[in-house]
């Protein structure tokens, strides 16, 4: 089996080793035999939903959204409609918050999102910066690393990705974090987030595959004591020193 995953703007959205979330998707692939393609799509590069399995779009400061957002825009209908028809991705910190209506940074400028999420953003002097645990209905405990001084509220039909157990999450205020429409998983954390939670990668994998081959795949089960011991250290590690 085979994977294609297009990875947006690599070359600008790379904050807090988010390249780590590719890494571990390709070798959680290659230990199952599973080939995976990636496809960088940054300024200028056409996105189309038939050649892609999986999307990832990961962090990067503030004047970089600026740069990228009118890119984005010009890749809107075909990654909005990419969402709807259930493709797999998986955007964090910058990238999740122009997968919303729009992010306006603390100094008044507003720039404008891709709509994926019923969401928008709005910049602050408060930096939300340390170790976070969510609980996720979908995933069980999910931990990572945030530092964001937006502030994004989630509404409508796009769900939290969970609730916050410790940390600030999406606005240090409605105690949730990220956000999910159909499969598509938006997050402020980095860490990366998919290392420390290999449970999020196996599930993406597995849902573009299903939805690839049009059939029900049983991953093949990996040695993860390594991965589960590093998930649960670090939990504790966020309780111990908060």
């Amino acid at each position: 089996m085979n994977l294609t995953l297009a990875h947006l703007y690599p070359d600008l959205l790379n904050m807090y080793s988010d390249m780590g979330n590719i890494i571990c998707l390709q070798k959680r692939c290659q230990w199952r035999g599973i080939d995976l393609k990636i496809i960088p799509v940054s300024i200028g590069k056409t996105f189309d939903e038939k050649d892609i399995d999986l999307v990832y779009g990961g962090g990067g400061q503030d004047r970089y959204q600026a740069v990228l957002c009118q890119d984005l825009l010009k890749k809107k209908a075909e990654l909005k409609k990419a969402a709807a028809n259930g493709l797999p991705m998986l955007a964090t910190c910058a990238t999740y918050q122009l997968f919303g209506h729009y992010f306006k940074s603390k100094d008044g400028q507003t720039m404008p999102g891709i709509s994926i999420f019923d969401s928008y953003t709005i910049g602050s002097d408060i930096r939300k910066i340390g170790n976070i645990v969510i609980k996720s209905v979908l995933f069980g405990k999910i931990v990572g690393f945030e530092n964001h001084s937006g502030n994004t509220f989630v509404k409508g039909q796009t769900k939290p990705l969970g609730k916050v157990l410790i940390g600030f999450g999406n606005n240090g205020q409605d105690g949730f974090e990220g956000a999910v429409y159909k499969n598509v998983l938006g997050s402020y954390l980095h860490g990366p987030i998919l290392t420390k939670n290999v449970q999020l990668a196996d599930w993406l994998i597995k849902t573009s595959l299903e939805r690839k081959y049009k059939k029900e795949i049983d991953l093949q089960p990996l040695d993860d004591r390594l991965e589960q011991l590093t998930h649960q250290k670090a939990i504790k590690r966020t309780y111990e020193t908060k």
